[in-house]
């Protein structure tokens, strides 16, 4: 995934690894991509070692020197290949450990059980919140022309963030039935 949001960068314009490292952080793409900040160096030094990618130009800045990279054809390529592969991967993410919790909570308190549930879903509702952020950071940056594409997938991660709060909802109800 790291490759591949690289290369989507410099496919747009030519970037230094911190310039990457910056928009996809600005795109909270931890979050939604699970690309960490620090695996972007990583990607570009593989990306440059297989020809993905090259340094278009060296940049000074006082004592300190920046390499601006460019995608290459075969990195054009390359980035169209990793996308289809993207598309053609289903994956679904359970919350295992709220589902191991689940299916043992009969054998807890149910105080305790209900002030983890409680915990669980507040932190739920600060991840939306984020990611409501997330989404008005780039209605600014685009100028309010969010792209439909984007448009679904906040709205899947809102989808998703929502059922684990009903999951959760549902089972308080019913430990405390009990």
């Amino acid at each position: 995934m790291t490759k591949l949001l690289v290369l989507a960068m410099l496919s747009i314009q030519r970037m230094s690894g911190y310039e990457i490292k910056s928009m996809l952080e600005l795109n909270d793409a931890q979050r939604w991509a699970g690309v960490l900040p620090g695996s972007i160096y990583n990607a570009l030094k593989k990306l440059e070692k297989e020809g993905y990618i090259e340094v278009a130009s060296i940049e000074s800045s006082g004592h300190r020197q920046k390499a601006i990279y460019k995608i290459t054809p075969s990195g054009e390529a390359y980035q169209k290949e990793l996308a289809l592969e993207c598309l053609g991967s289903s994956k679904v993410n359970y919350p295992t450990d709220l589902y191991s919790g689940l299916s043992l909570a009969y054998q807890l308190p149910k105080d305790e059980a209900i002030e983890q549930l409680t915990k669980n879903k507040e932190k739920l509702i600060l991840e939306s919140q984020a990611v409501k952020s997330g989404l008005t950071e780039k209605e600014k940056a685009l100028q309010g022309e969010i792209p439909q594409l984007t448009n679904v997938v906040f709205n899947h991660m809102f989808e998703m963030i929502e059922s684990q709060i009903k999951l959760i909802e549902a089972t308080i109800a019913i430990i405390e039935q009990k």
